[in-house]
């Protein structure tokens, strides 16, 4: 087992009062810390508070302390070994120190892939939670971290992944497309808070395919285009909280059917690696946590 500690500390000039008063936010709806939607959001079963259960993306712990306005301490759980904690300490009455430490004991394989990837992932989602907090409390942030090449990649990477639904029954245009439909599929994403819930903005998951829309609601947008063999329409719907590309089509004759015999072979990896970049695309172009806290005042 290697023994890993990783500690980061920032002086913000803001009363340790203001700056505790966020850290109590960590995890709730309003959460103005956590940097999303660039990362997966820090989530528990319950309010903040000891016993709370939950992570962000796949790291999960559960609250093991909590002093309202100080510290809290996370136990890493799902048979990891270790623990992460956030402190707060005031140096004066208008300035604070806030201090995050991790101490975790790691198998060799896992120890590895903490030194190649996941210790400049963590740095970096740390200090963009020290950003937020700077953003937030203080108006501006002196020395706003930057994502490095590697951290860039392991976002990319790591990114969730459309999964497979049923065309949802709110995507009525898409339903109402024809009156014969020969094959459907939907695949959906959660939408990450600070993402965009207008349909307008997902308008472009058919970037470069100048197909024109052909209907639209509040929380839909229909796209497509007929043609000898077949008709096809895709439909963008972004309700509760998620967002789903959904196709629907109907085949003409014998060549139709043989045509898209073949294209359907591709048509799932095309449509989730469409949804998958402009998601990602979207996400990294919201504001901030920080950034939307402060326009909430």
């Amino acid at each position: 087992m290697r023994t890993v500690r990783d500690v980061h500390a920032r002086t913000v000039h803001a009363p340790a009062d203001a700056v505790g008063a966020l850290l109590d936010r960590l995890g709730g709806a309003d959460d103005p810390l956590f940097p999303t939607p660039v990362w997966p959001p820090m989530r528990f079963d319950r309010p903040l508070g000891v016993g709370a259960d939950g992570g962000h993306g796949f790291v999960r712990y559960r609250v093991a302390a909590y002093e309202p306005g100080r510290h809290i301490r996370f136990d890493f759980t799902g048979g990891e070994d270790g623990w992460h904690e956030i402190t707060v300490r005031p140096l004066g009455p208008d300035s604070c120190r806030v201090e995050h430490v991790l101490h975790s004991r790691l198998r060799p394989a896992k120890a590895a892939v903490w030194s190649l990837a996941l210790r400049a992932v963590h740095g970096t989602v740390v200090e963009e939670i020290f950003d937020n907090i700077e953003r937030v409390a203080t108006g501006r942030v002196a020395a706003p971290v930057r994502r490095s090449p590697r951290v860039r990649l392991f976002n990319r990477l790591l990114w969730d992944r459309p999964r497979a639904v049923e065309l949802p029954a709110a995507a009525r245009l898409a339903h109402r497309a024809f009156p014969r439909t020969d094959f459907q599929d939907a695949w959906q994403m959660d939408l990450l808070p600070g993402m965009p819930q207008e349909p307008a903005a997902w308008e472009g998951v058919l970037r470069g395919k100048s197909f024109p829309v052909v209907g639209r609601t509040d929380a839909e947008i229909l796209l497509g285009a007929d043609a000898r063999h077949l008709d096809f329409r895709a439909s963008v719907l972004v309700a509760d909280g998620r967002v789903t590309l959904g196709t629907v089509v109907r085949l003409h004759r014998t060549a139709g059917r043989l045509y898209f015999a073949l294209v359907r072979r591709f048509h799932p990896f095309m449509a989730r690696l469409m949804l998958r970049r402009l998601h990602r695309r979207l996400a990294l172009a919201a504001p901030t946590a920080g950034e939307r806290a402060a326009a909430r005042g």
